[in-house]
């Protein structure tokens, strides 16, 4: 039976404590694409989309592709570039209400608008008016969403990621089709439950290469393969000061069946519970800037030492230009070593100002919020490198799509080659660092401004990994930054109180 289907993708993480706003010029650098040409550059990579039209094709489903839209995470979506992009998805159910049978979203579910605290939800919500209560939504959302009652509310269908790093994106798009297949065709009538943590997030933010954790989402493929449609354990984002923050269990299950809803209720608050018993058990190591300095100093190894600089994440809405870490390596006589990336489009400007092989002296980073992981660096060394930025990722979450760094310069500062790009990103792939002329392989040390992401490409090529906390905007410390909408009690702002039930939970 062939079946017509609504589909867009529209994520953005978005850190609230970020003096920046995300608005179009973000998405426009990253992802923005709108109807067929969407499809056509995001079919063949890992996403959510592709993963969706792998089932859609054979089907012979009518697919209405509205835009793909992603932005790097920052600091709230403009209100502007929230309307933009929802009102083109908007539109397009409004043109072709009366076709459609059902509809599929990309979400990441920690966007966070200038104008509410929940832009899923709210995004839903609007859909819902439009289109009314009768055809089956399929949402695939990021493994660290925050998941409002509205969002559940409002779609019949999640599907989050199963993996950190996130390798998985394709598959949870086929997931939530095959889904949506199914509820179309009328063989089943999908619900979602949901049970919320009072944590800002799960103690290893979802880390799948962490056995406890690991554990939560097997047990989750375990329900699955007991006969739910989909559970997902969403680890949550502390970058947001909002009402849903926290970690969240769903389960999809057929409402035809009269044991799965009572399977759900049991699966969620089982995983529920378990999350919150493992609250204390971090295995992140947080090391200082002095005692990653003296990693860096002393290693040996035939292969890099990669330092995650972990608290300047851009993946996380951090700036990407703090410099503790940078300074410390440079005072440290650290050689044969790569920082990467440094977020500051001014000095890239600058140095694309000067040819390569010049020797410039330049003041780089801490723009952002001096406060978060250091102030600017006067530094002089020797332009390695002038490009645009553009690169082909080919690692197992970039591979096959097109990024750009924007204007980006590779300064060598003392032994230390460092990344100084435009656009911020997180540093994900060997691309990253092969397009501009470094080869990580055969580099001593790696400083990466990245928190877990980076393992999926570079712990492969790693002697060795350590973790250090620079002080950053997402510096693993809360207690740096104020949560005022957050509900309370909430581990671990708040430690002096007892978990009084599962959580609520929304049929």
């Amino acid at each position: 039976m062939t079946f017509t289907v609504l589909t867009c993708e529209f994520m953005h993480e978005s850190n609230t404590f970020s003096r920046s706003l995300t608005d179009m010029p973000q998405f426009q650098v990253d992802t923005l694409h709108y109807g067929d040409d969407a499809i056509r550059v995001r079919r063949n990579a890992n996403t959510e989309l592709a993963g969706f039209m792998d089932v859609a094709e054979p089907a012979g489903w009518t697919v209405i592709h509205a835009v793909s839209a992603h932005a790097v995470p920052g600091g709230r979506v403009a209100k502007r570039a929230y309307e933009h992009i929802a009102g083109v998805v908007l539109e397009a159910a409004r043109a072709n209400k009366d076709q459609l049978d059902g509809v599929f979203l990309g979400l990441h579910g920690s966007m966070v608008p200038d104008f509410c605290q929940d832009g899923e939800g709210y995004l839903l919500g609007l859909l819902r008016e439009e289109l009314g209560t009768s055809i089956p939504i399929a949402a695939t959302l990021d493994l660290h969403a925050m998941v409002s009652e509205d969002m559940v509310r409002h779609a019949n269908i999640l599907v989050s990621f199963k993996t950190y790093p996130h390798v998985d994106m394709r598959e949870t798009g086929a997931h939530a089709g095959r889904i949506l297949g199914r509820a179309m065709e009328g063989q089943i009538a999908p619900r979602t439950i949901r049970a919320h943590v009072p944590m800002l997030d799960e103690a290893n933010s979802g880390r799948t290469d962490v056995p406890e954790t690991l554990a939560l989402y097997d047990h989750a493929r375990a329900a699955e393969a007991d006969g739910l449609l989909a559970v997902s354990v969403n680890a949550a984002f502390t970058g947001a000061d909002v009402f849903c923050v926290g970690p969240t269990v769903l389960a999809t299950y057929d409402s035809l069946d009269r044991d799965a809803e009572a399977k759900a209720k049991r699966v969620t608050s089982e995983l529920a519970d378990r999350i919150w018993n493992g609250r204390t058990k971090k295995r992140n190591v947080f090391i200082d800037v002095e005692e990653a300095v003296s990693e860096a100093r002393n290693w040996r190894g035939e292969k890099p030492l990669v330092i995650a600089d972990y608290a300047d994440n851009p993946g996380a809405g951090a700036y990407g230009d703090s410099t503790a870490l940078l300074k410390g390596l440079i005072d440290g006589a650290v050689e044969d070593a790569v920082f990467a990336p440094l977020v500051d489009p001014s000095a890239a400007q600058t140095l694309h100002r000067s040819k390569e092989g010049d020797i410039v002296t330049i003041m780089i980073g801490g723009r952002g919020d001096p406060k978060f992981g250091g102030g600017p660096l006067n530094v002089t060394g020797v332009l390695r490198k002038l490009s645009d930025g553009q690169y082909t990722g080919d690692g197992p979450i970039q591979g096959g799509l097109k990024h750009s760094f924007g204007p980006t310069a590779v300064l060598d500062v003392d032994g230390i080659e460092v990344l100084i790009v435009s656009e911020a990103q997180q540093m994900v792939d060997l691309q990253q660092l092969r397009a501009f002329g470094i080869e990580p392989e055969s580099r001593r040390v790696l400083a990466l401004k990245s928190m877990q992401h980076f393992r999926a490409a570079f712990e492969p090529i790693a002697g060795k990994v350590v973790v250090c906390d620079a002080g950053g905007l997402a510096t693993p410390r809360a207690e740096r930054r104020a949560y005022n909408q957050v509900p309370r009690p909430l581990w671990p702002i708040d430690k002096d109180f007892e978990r009084t039930d599962a959580g609520k939970l929304l049929a």
